[in-house]
């Protein structure tokens, strides 16, 4: 009998996992995946773009690198695409700052003008 050539794909959408254990439990296993999942485009960002802050320009080294942050910019977390256009390594004091009332940047538009 002849193949028809039909090709079968799969979703792309998570798959289910079935709920054991107690509350602690489940909550413990999502907050590892979570801290697994962060880590992995940490790592390709602080790669891609460097150990320096895109914002105030400081430079870091493997000592102080814990002190870089992965700001996505669109604000949407998940989206982590591969080349790495949504992410910018800022320090954690401008990672603040942009997510806080922005001082700093208005400091530096008073003194432009």
């Amino acid at each position: 009998m002849k193949s028809k050539g039909y090709v079968t794909h799969r979703s792309k959408r998570p798959v289910k996992k079935e709920i054991r254990g107690s509350i602690d439990d489940i909550v413990r296993e999502i907050t590892r995946d979570r801290d697994i999942k962060n880590e992995e485009y940490r790592e390709q960002s602080l790669k891609m773009h460097g150990l320096f802050c895109a914002r105030c320009g400081r430079q870091f080294d493997h000592t102080d690198r814990h002190l870089l942050t992965v700001h996505h910019k669109d604000g949407n977390h998940n989206n982590n695409p591969p080349d790495g256009s949504n992410w910018e390594n800022l320090c954690t004091y401008c990672h603040d700052d942009v997510h806080g009332r922005n001082f700093f940047a208005a400091d530096e538009e008073e003194n432009k003008q």
